[in-house]
């Protein structure tokens, strides 16, 4: 038993702390920063990883192209001056095994892996109202108990495992792009199906494009992607950005999407003539990267009419790189506003429909009905394949807490709490689950910002909370559900006076069969949410209980 700073409990029949805390992800992004912050205010730690080493989704995430959608020297940690300094990134956009060793790196220079037992799912967490502590129960017949337990299990952490009639038939190989062998894949000379076309899919397709007999790929719905104009990092930008990196983080927490070196537009997409909206729009688009195409107009967002106008450039753009007309309109989306759904970043992506080798499939006219021994089926034919991607996506930003049996001892679980859709205070309590923190849970912004940025603002915010309650001797934080119901209500309007709603997209769940359609980040900005945090705590802790 390692000695807990909260101490053990009053009652003999009741059983003391193992540690302070459990850590539930300690190998991702935000595990590691979590057990460095948590270890330096000297509590006791456990975390708990699935994977057999650190690097979360980018140890998951192995498929050909994975890259990052963040500039390099946005998706760093900030909390070391040391670090900063002396890492290199090679390119603008890091990619999975560039990202991957940097996350070695942290985890080893702050000797961080000690803390993390790897090869270990948790099973089920549950808290004692009595003891005011949680025992966690893991798969290899472990169990711990601590007052607190934070959840760092990541957004994009469940795959959407396929579940296509047949699937067991198939004599070939057939693999997912957030489970892709660590060994790797070679594909050269099969005939190879890749099913979906979201951002795994588009950043996958040239490189499998370049190595396949024949390439067909499956697609439901065409999602907008842009150039991503990745480049080898400029030696003169790094310096620069380094010399001044504490100014550049804080522009960064300063900005809806928590990323510096874009000026807010001041302007709508519909005050000025086309083709001063074209020059403008040419010139985010030779410029690269999502926010900054996003960044063209103040009201792309928000306004039907303003993003009429960036959607239709951006369809001008595929149709005037893919040669074939009839393949290029299903490229083109209609469906939805563009930005609504995850805007992608991609090199050679619409090229790629261009080589002899490469066979677009519409399966919304013909659906796919089964996976067959020697391929595949849609309504309308069927497809000899050697091997099948299946690019399906997550359950996404609550799959992985709900395969957790997470409950109140006497209380509904987890689960069961939400049955019509997530519901938080913040994204980082859940009313009814006392001392129980998530990082960048539903409710934040999360997956709507850099990452990297709101998982330290997040765990920042616990483990000062943490620190808070320790410093008092108190035991237990709880949500009030009015506060709870409040912020519920504002992460609603507030999605609902932007165009997000309009898409049918991962950010409302409607990926997942069955899953509750509810829009679940935060989409009014980094600073306004930062804002709103630092008030919760200027306010003595309003809208939480603490007890104990």
């Amino acid at each position: 038993m390692v000695g807990s700073a909260w101490g053990a409990t009053d009652s003999m029949s009741v059983k003391s702390a193992d540690v302070d805390v459990v850590v539930v992800g300690g190998g991702g992004v935000a595990g590691l920063y979590l057990l460095y912050r948590l270890r330096g205010l000297g509590l006791s730690v456990t975390a708990f990883e699935a994977g057999s080493d650190v690097g979360g989704t980018w140890y998951w995430n192995r498929y050909p192209g994975c890259r990052c959608d963040v500039d390099s020297l946005e998706y760093s940690y900030s909390f070391a001056n040391d670090l900063q300094q002396e890492w290199h990134w090679p390119e603008r956009y890091g990619t999975q095994p560039e990202i991957l060793k940097y996350v070695n790196h942290v985890a080893d220079r702050f000797d961080l892996r000690r803390y993390i037992q790897f090869n270990t799912r948790v099973t089920s967490a549950v808290f004692d109202t009595n003891s005011n502590l949680w025992t966690v129960t893991t798969d290899q017949n472990g169990i711990i108990r601590a007052p607190f337990c934070v959840m760092a299990t990541g957004n994009l952490s469940t795959p959407r495992k396929p579940d296509f009639p047949g699937i067991d038939d198939f004599q070939g190989e057939w693999y997912h792009t957030g489970l892709w062998p660590h060994e790797g894949v070679d594909l050269t000379g099969l005939r190879v199906g890749i099913i979906g076309t979201g951002s795994s899919g588009v950043q996958s397709i040239p490189h499998i494009a370049a190595q396949a007999k024949h390439l067909h790929v499956f697609q439901r719905t065409a999602n907008f992607s842009l150039e991503a104009r990745n480049a080898p990092m400029d030696p003169e930008r790094e310096r620069r950005h380094k010399a001044d990196y504490p100014a550049h983080r804080d522009a960064a927490n300063d900005t809806p999407f928590g990323m510096s070196g874009h000026p807010p537009p001041d302007k709508s997409a519909l005050e000025v003539s086309a083709d001063e909206r074209d020059q403008i729009y040419e010139r985010k688009w030779e410029q690269g990267g999502s926010i900054s195409f996003l960044y063209s107009f103040n009201d792309l967002l928000t306004n039907k009419a303003a993003n009429d106008t960036a959607s239709e450039f951006v369809r001008q753009k595929i149709r005037s790189t893919v040669k074939n007309q009839e393949v290029a309109e299903l490229l083109a989306p209609h469906t939805h506003p563009m930005g609504t759904k995850r805007l992608i970043l991609d090199t050679n992506y619409y090229e790629t429909y261009n080589r002899d080798n490469v066979t677009l499939v519409d399966v919304k006219s013909a659906p796919i009905e089964e996976i067959t021994r020697t391929g595949l089926r849609t309504a309308q034919a069927g497809y000899e394949l050697d091997a099948i991607v299946f690019a399906t996506g997550f359950d996404a930003m609550t799959g992985a807490m709900l395969d957790i049996d997470i409950r109140v001892e006497g209380g509904p679980s987890l689960k069961e709490a939400w049955s019509a859709g997530p519901r938080t205070y913040l994204g980082l309590m859940i009313a009814g689950f006392p001392n129980l923190f998530t990082i960048t849970g539903p409710g934040s912004p999360g997956v709507k910002s850099n990452m990297m940025l709101s998982i330290e603002q997040h765990t920042n915010w616990i483990v000062d909370c943490l620190q808070h309650l320790r410093s008092r001797h108190h035991r237990r934080i709880e949500v009030e559900p009015e506060a709870e119901e409040s912020w519920v209500t504002h992460v609603r309007e507030v999605a609902d006076s932007t165009l997000y709603p309009l898409a049918n997209s991962w950010y409302m769940g409607a990926n997942i069969p069955g899953k509750p359609l509810v829009f679940m980040p935060y989409v009014g900005g980094v600073q306004m949410y930062k804002k709103k945090c630092d008030e919760v705590v200027a306010n003595g802790y309003e809208g939480f209980s603490i007890s104990g």
